[in-house]
Protein backbone atom coordinates (compact mmCIF):
# COMPACT_ATOMS: atom_id res chain seq x y z
CA UNK A 1 0.00 0.00 0.00
CA UNK A 2 1.20 3.50 -0.88
CA UNK A 3 0.73 6.93 0.60
CA UNK A 4 1.16 10.02 -1.56
CA UNK A 5 0.88 13.78 -1.31
CA UNK A 6 1.24 16.45 -3.97
CA UNK A 7 1.11 20.21 -4.26
CA UNK A 8 2.03 22.97 -6.67
CA UNK A 9 2.83 26.62 -6.20
CA UNK A 10 3.10 29.52 -8.63
CA UNK A 11 6.42 30.64 -7.13
CA UNK A 12 7.48 34.23 -6.61
CA UNK A 13 8.16 35.40 -10.19
CA UNK A 14 5.35 34.02 -12.35
CA UNK A 15 1.71 35.06 -12.81
CA UNK A 16 0.45 31.73 -14.17
CA UNK A 17 1.13 28.21 -12.93
CA UNK A 18 2.12 26.04 -15.88
CA UNK A 19 2.87 22.98 -13.72
CA UNK A 20 0.28 20.23 -13.31
CA UNK A 21 0.23 17.17 -11.06
CA UNK A 22 -1.84 14.00 -10.82
CA UNK A 23 -2.00 11.40 -8.06
CA UNK A 24 -3.91 8.14 -7.92
CA UNK A 25 -3.15 5.64 -5.18
CA UNK A 26 -5.93 3.50 -6.69
CA UNK A 27 -5.63 1.37 -9.85
CA UNK A 28 -5.75 3.13 -13.23
CA UNK A 29 -6.58 0.58 -15.89
CA UNK A 30 -3.96 -2.14 -15.59
CA UNK A 31 -1.63 0.01 -13.49
CA UNK A 32 -1.89 -0.35 -9.69
CA UNK A 33 -1.43 3.44 -9.22
CA UNK A 34 -0.17 6.45 -11.16
CA UNK A 35 1.63 9.69 -10.34
CA UNK A 36 2.49 12.45 -12.81
CA UNK A 37 4.22 15.84 -12.92
CA UNK A 38 4.14 18.02 -16.05
CA UNK A 39 5.76 21.42 -16.61
CA UNK A 40 4.18 23.23 -19.53
CA UNK A 41 5.76 25.70 -21.91
CA UNK A 42 4.33 28.10 -24.45
CA UNK A 43 2.89 31.57 -24.73
CA UNK A 44 0.32 33.19 -22.47
CA UNK A 45 -1.92 30.45 -21.03
CA UNK A 46 -0.63 27.86 -23.56
CA UNK A 47 1.79 26.28 -21.10
CA UNK A 48 -0.80 25.62 -18.43
CA UNK A 49 -3.15 24.17 -21.04
CA UNK A 50 -0.35 21.95 -22.38
CA UNK A 51 0.47 20.40 -19.01
CA UNK A 52 -3.13 19.87 -17.89
CA UNK A 53 -4.27 18.55 -21.29
CA UNK A 54 -1.30 16.17 -21.50
CA UNK A 55 -1.95 14.72 -18.04
CA UNK A 56 -5.62 14.21 -18.94
CA UNK A 57 -4.71 12.38 -22.15
CA UNK A 58 -2.16 10.20 -20.36
CA UNK A 59 -4.79 9.18 -17.82
CA UNK A 60 -7.25 8.46 -20.63
CA UNK A 61 -4.75 6.25 -22.46
CA UNK A 62 -3.67 4.39 -19.31
CA UNK A 63 -7.28 3.65 -18.38
CA UNK A 64 -8.03 2.23 -21.84
CA UNK A 65 -4.76 0.34 -22.40
CA UNK A 66 -4.97 -3.42 -22.85
CA UNK A 67 -1.24 -3.83 -22.17
CA UNK A 68 -0.10 -5.53 -18.96
CA UNK A 69 3.55 -4.43 -18.72
CA UNK A 70 3.94 -1.03 -16.98
CA UNK A 71 6.49 0.33 -19.44
CA UNK A 72 4.32 -0.65 -22.41
CA UNK A 73 1.32 1.10 -20.85
CA UNK A 74 3.34 4.24 -20.18
CA UNK A 75 4.92 4.21 -23.64
CA UNK A 76 1.51 4.07 -25.31
CA UNK A 77 0.18 6.82 -23.03
CA UNK A 78 3.10 9.16 -23.77
CA UNK A 79 2.70 8.60 -27.52
CA UNK A 80 -1.06 9.17 -27.38
CA UNK A 81 -0.68 12.34 -25.33
CA UNK A 82 1.99 13.63 -27.72
CA UNK A 83 -0.28 13.10 -30.72
CA UNK A 84 -3.29 14.71 -29.05
CA UNK A 85 -1.29 17.74 -27.87
CA UNK A 86 0.01 18.35 -31.38
CA UNK A 87 -3.58 18.24 -32.64
CA UNK A 88 -4.66 20.63 -29.87
CA UNK A 89 -1.87 23.07 -30.76
CA UNK A 90 -3.28 23.25 -34.28
CA UNK A 91 -6.61 24.59 -33.04
CA UNK A 92 -5.43 28.14 -32.35
CA UNK A 93 -2.46 30.38 -33.20
CA UNK A 94 -2.24 31.09 -29.46
CA UNK A 95 -1.36 27.42 -28.90
CA UNK A 96 1.45 27.30 -31.47
CA UNK A 97 4.65 25.81 -30.05
CA UNK A 98 3.16 24.65 -26.78
CA UNK A 99 4.58 21.56 -25.14
CA UNK A 100 5.32 20.07 -21.75
CA UNK A 101 7.76 17.96 -19.81
CA UNK A 102 6.34 14.83 -18.23
CA UNK A 103 7.55 12.43 -15.55
CA UNK A 104 5.40 9.43 -14.62
CA UNK A 105 5.76 6.63 -12.09
CA UNK A 106 3.77 3.59 -11.06
CA UNK A 107 4.77 1.33 -8.16
CA UNK A 108 4.09 -2.38 -8.51
CA UNK A 109 4.99 -4.62 -5.58
CA UNK A 110 8.27 -2.99 -4.47
CA UNK A 111 9.41 -1.69 -7.87
CA UNK A 112 8.89 1.82 -9.23
CA UNK A 113 8.53 2.01 -13.02
CA UNK A 114 9.42 5.48 -14.30
CA UNK A 115 9.11 7.25 -17.65
CA UNK A 116 10.18 10.81 -18.41
CA UNK A 117 10.54 13.41 -21.13
CA UNK A 118 12.16 16.77 -20.42
CA UNK A 119 13.71 18.03 -17.19
CA UNK A 120 11.06 17.24 -14.59
CA UNK A 121 12.67 14.69 -12.29
CA UNK A 122 12.14 11.67 -10.09
CA UNK A 123 14.36 11.19 -7.05
CA UNK A 124 14.58 8.31 -4.57
CA UNK A 125 15.39 9.37 -1.01
CA UNK A 126 16.42 7.01 1.77
CA UNK A 127 19.90 6.67 3.24
CA UNK A 128 21.02 8.73 0.24
CA UNK A 129 19.32 10.85 -2.42
CA UNK A 130 19.46 9.49 -5.96
CA UNK A 131 18.20 11.19 -9.11
CA UNK A 132 16.65 8.32 -11.05
CA UNK A 133 15.70 10.22 -14.21
CA UNK A 134 18.09 12.04 -16.55
CA UNK A 135 17.23 15.53 -17.77
CA UNK A 136 16.61 16.00 -21.48
CA UNK A 137 18.22 19.41 -21.58
CA UNK A 138 21.01 21.15 -23.44
CA UNK A 139 23.15 21.62 -20.34
CA UNK A 140 22.68 18.01 -19.24
CA UNK A 141 23.96 16.88 -22.64
CA UNK A 142 26.94 19.18 -22.15
CA UNK A 143 27.57 17.56 -18.75
CA UNK A 144 27.37 14.08 -20.27
CA UNK A 145 29.84 15.12 -22.99
CA UNK A 146 32.22 16.42 -20.33
CA UNK A 147 32.01 20.00 -21.63
CA UNK A 148 30.84 21.47 -18.31
CA UNK A 149 30.61 20.24 -14.73
CA UNK A 150 27.44 19.53 -12.74
CA UNK A 151 28.16 22.64 -10.68
CA UNK A 152 28.52 24.81 -13.81
CA UNK A 153 25.27 23.38 -15.18
CA UNK A 154 23.24 24.65 -12.21
CA UNK A 155 23.71 28.30 -13.19
CA UNK A 156 24.27 27.97 -16.93
CA UNK A 157 22.43 30.66 -18.98
CA UNK A 158 20.94 28.00 -21.29
CA UNK A 159 19.76 25.78 -18.44
CA UNK A 160 16.10 26.02 -19.43
CA UNK A 161 16.56 24.74 -22.99
CA UNK A 162 15.08 21.24 -23.07
CA UNK A 163 15.81 18.78 -25.87
CA UNK A 164 12.76 16.52 -25.57
CA UNK A 165 9.16 17.34 -24.68
CA UNK A 166 5.59 16.25 -25.28
CA UNK A 167 4.01 18.06 -28.23
CA UNK A 168 7.05 19.38 -30.09
CA UNK A 169 7.59 16.64 -32.68
CA UNK A 170 5.58 13.85 -34.30
CA UNK A 171 7.25 11.19 -32.19
CA UNK A 172 8.27 11.25 -28.55
CA UNK A 173 10.97 9.10 -26.96
CA UNK A 174 10.68 8.79 -23.19
CA UNK A 175 13.46 7.28 -21.11
CA UNK A 176 12.51 4.39 -18.84
CA UNK A 177 13.91 3.45 -15.44
CA UNK A 178 13.04 1.02 -12.70
CA UNK A 179 14.17 1.09 -9.09
CA UNK A 180 13.37 -0.84 -5.91
CA UNK A 181 11.44 1.08 -3.26
CA UNK A 182 12.46 -0.11 0.18
CA UNK A 183 10.54 0.47 3.40
CA UNK A 184 11.33 3.94 4.71
CA UNK A 185 12.35 5.30 1.30
CA UNK A 186 10.27 7.84 -0.58
CA UNK A 187 9.97 8.97 -4.18
CA UNK A 188 9.90 12.62 -5.19
CA UNK A 189 8.57 13.82 -8.54
CA UNK A 190 9.21 17.50 -9.18
CA UNK A 191 9.42 20.23 -11.79
CA UNK A 192 12.60 22.23 -12.30
CA UNK A 193 11.07 25.00 -10.21
CA UNK A 194 12.06 22.86 -7.24
CA UNK A 195 15.30 21.25 -8.44
CA UNK A 196 16.72 24.57 -9.68
CA UNK A 197 16.10 26.24 -6.33
CA UNK A 198 17.33 23.48 -3.99
CA UNK A 199 20.50 21.39 -3.99
CA UNK A 200 19.99 17.63 -3.74
CA UNK A 201 21.45 17.67 -0.22
CA UNK A 202 18.88 20.29 0.85
CA UNK A 203 16.05 18.16 -0.54
CA UNK A 204 17.28 15.13 1.41
CA UNK A 205 17.72 17.14 4.61
CA UNK A 206 14.16 18.47 4.41
CA UNK A 207 12.65 15.05 3.70
CA UNK A 208 14.72 13.35 6.42
CA UNK A 209 13.07 15.54 9.05
CA UNK A 210 9.54 15.40 7.69
CA UNK A 211 6.80 14.31 10.08
CA UNK A 212 4.65 13.16 7.15
CA UNK A 213 4.48 13.61 3.38
CA UNK A 214 2.42 16.78 3.57
CA UNK A 215 4.86 18.54 5.89
CA UNK A 216 7.76 17.45 3.67
CA UNK A 217 6.10 18.77 0.51
CA UNK A 218 5.15 22.05 2.16
CA UNK A 219 8.68 22.64 3.43
CA UNK A 220 10.19 21.85 0.01
CA UNK A 221 7.93 24.45 -1.61
CA UNK A 222 8.59 26.97 1.17
CA UNK A 223 12.37 26.60 0.84
CA UNK A 224 12.26 26.82 -2.98
CA UNK A 225 10.38 30.11 -2.64
CA UNK A 226 12.78 31.30 0.04
CA UNK A 227 15.66 30.64 -2.35
CA UNK A 228 14.08 32.77 -5.06
CA UNK A 229 10.99 30.94 -6.32
CA UNK A 230 11.97 31.82 -9.88
CA UNK A 231 9.58 29.32 -11.49
CA UNK A 232 6.42 27.35 -10.75
CA UNK A 233 7.00 24.54 -8.27
CA UNK A 234 5.43 21.07 -8.41
CA UNK A 235 6.03 18.31 -5.85
CA UNK A 236 4.65 14.77 -5.53
CA UNK A 237 5.89 12.54 -2.70
CA UNK A 238 5.24 8.79 -2.45
CA UNK A 239 6.12 6.25 0.24
CA UNK A 240 5.11 2.70 1.04
CA UNK A 241 2.68 2.54 3.95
Amino acid sequence: MLRAWGMKDVGRCRDINQDYIFLSEEPMGNLPNLFLVADGMGGHRAGDLASEYTVSRVCEAVTKSMQKIPFQILKGAFQYANQKLIEKAGESPAYAGMGTTLVAVTVQDDTAYVANVGDSRLYKIGGTIEQITEDHSLVEEMVRMGEISKEEARNHPEKNIITRAIGVSETVEPDYFDTKLEKGECLLLCSDGLSNMLEDAQIKEILDRRTDLRSGAEELVREANRNGGKDNIAVVLIESA
